[in-house]
C-alpha cells in the first residue's frame, strides 16, 4: 500500500514538473522588444516592451529575436543561446563602463547575430564584444568604441566570426583580436567592409586563427594595421582589396615562425613603420599591391607569387 502511494506521488510530481517546464517554455516568445521607456517587468511584447537586453533575453526563446523599438541604452548582456539582437546604428545602444558590453558564452551549436548596435565603453569598458564559446557570431552594421578591445574573439573550442559594415574605433587595445583560447581551440574570421581606426592595434590573428579580410581599412592605429602573430600553431591572415595607412606601426606585420600573411590588391601607405614587416613570419604578396611613403621603409614580402 505504501509502495503504491509512493509511486502515485512520484508520478504526480513528475507530471507537475513537466507541466511547469512546458509552461516556462511556452512563456518565451520567438520575438521580443525593448524600448527606452520599457520595463523589464513587462512580457517584452511590442505593446509592452522590456527596458534592457538582459531583461528581454530571459523571455526570448532560443533562436529567437530581440528588436529595439526606439532610441535607448539597453545595457550589457550575456548571451548563452542562439539569439539575434537588432537595433539601429547610433540609436540602439549598449553603454557600459568598467566591464564588457556583450558577452557570448553559448553552446557549441549556437549562432548569435548582432545587428545595428552602438556599443560604447565610455573609455573604461573592457571588451565591446567578448566571445568565449558558441558556433558562430555575426556582427553587422555596428559601431564599437571606447573599450580596451573592440571585439575579442577567443573561442575555447572552434568558432566562426563574421563582421561586415562595422566601424571599430578609439579602443585603447585591439580593434579586433582573434585569439583562440586553448591549445586545441581554433578560430575562423571573415571581415568585409570593416573600418578599424584609432585603436592601439588594428586586426590581430594569433596561434590557431585563420582570418580573411576584404574591402576593409586599418588606419590611425598606434601599432600595426594588420598583424599575424604565432609561435606554437599556425596563424593565417589573407588580405584582399584593403588599405593599411597612417598607422603608428607597420602596415602589415608577421611575427613568429608559424605566422603567414597573404596580401593582394591592397594599399600600404604612409605608415610610421614599414609597409611590409616580417619579424620571423612569412608575408606572401601576389605582386599587385601599392606600397609607398612608409617612414621606416616599404619593406618587402618574404615571397612574391604572380597572380593567376
Amino acid at each position: 500500500m505504501q509502495k503504491n502511494c509512493a509511486r502515485v506521488v512520484g508520478v504526480l510530481i513528475a507530471g507537475t514538473l513537466g507541466m511547469l517546464l512546458a509552461t516556462s517554455a511556452l512563456a518565451q516568445a520567438t520575438r521580443t522588444w525593448v524600448s527606452g521607456v520599457g520595463d523589464d517587468a513587462n512580457p517584452c511584447s511590442r505593446t509592452a516592451p522590456c527596458k534592457t537586453f538582459a531583461g528581454a533575453i530571459s523571455k526570448t526563446a532560443a533562436a529567437g529575436e530581440i528588436n529595439a523599438l526606439d532610441p535607448g541604452g539597453f545595457g550589457a548582456v550575456t548571451i548563452t543561446k542562439s539569439i539575434t539582437i537588432i537595433g539601429f546604428p547610433g540609436v540602439a545602444g549598449v553603454l557600459v563602463s568598467g566591464t564588457n558590453g556583450i558577452v557570448i558564452s553559448a553552446g557549441v551549436n549556437d549562432v548569435v547575430t548582432l545587428k545595428g548596435l552602438d556599443i560604447n565603453g565610455v573609455g573604461t569598458g573592457l571588451s565591446g564584444i567578448l566571445f568565449n564559446s558558441g558556433r558562430a557570431l555575426h556582427v553587422e552594421d555596428c559601431l564599437i568604441y571606447e573599450f580596451t578591445t573592440g571585439i575579442h574573439f577567443a573561442p575555447t573550442t572552434t568558432g566562426d566570426l563574421f563582421v561586415s559594415r562595422t566601424s571599430i574605433h578609439n579602443n585603447s587595445g585591439g580593434g579586433i583580436d582573434v585569439i583562440p583560447n586553448g591549445a586545441l581551440a581554433t578560430a575562423f574570421a571573415t571581415l568585409d567592409n570593416v573600418r578599424i581606426e584609432n585603436n592601439l592595434r588594428g586586426v590581430r590573428a594569433q596561434d590557431g586563427a585563420t582570418v580573411t579580410i576584404t574591402n576593409s581599412v586599418a588606419s590611425g592605429n598606434a601599432a600595426a594595421g594588420f598583424n599575424g602573430s604565432a609561435v606554437s600553431r599556425p596563424a593565417v591572415m589573407s588580405i584582399d582589396y584593403s588599405m593599411s595607412t597612417l598607422n603608428g606601426g607597420s602596415g602589415i606585420a608577421s611575427n613568429g615562425a608559424q605566422s603567414m600573411v597573404r596580401v593582394s590588391n591592397s594599399m600600404l601607405m604612409d605608415n610610421s613603420g614599414f609597409g611590409f614587416n616580417s619579424v620571423g613570419g612569412a608575408i606572401v604578396s601576389f605582386g599587385n599591391n601599392r606600397v609607398a611613403g612608409n617612414v621606416s621603409g616599404n619593406g618587402a614580402p618574404t615571397q612574391t607569387i604572380s597572380p593567376m
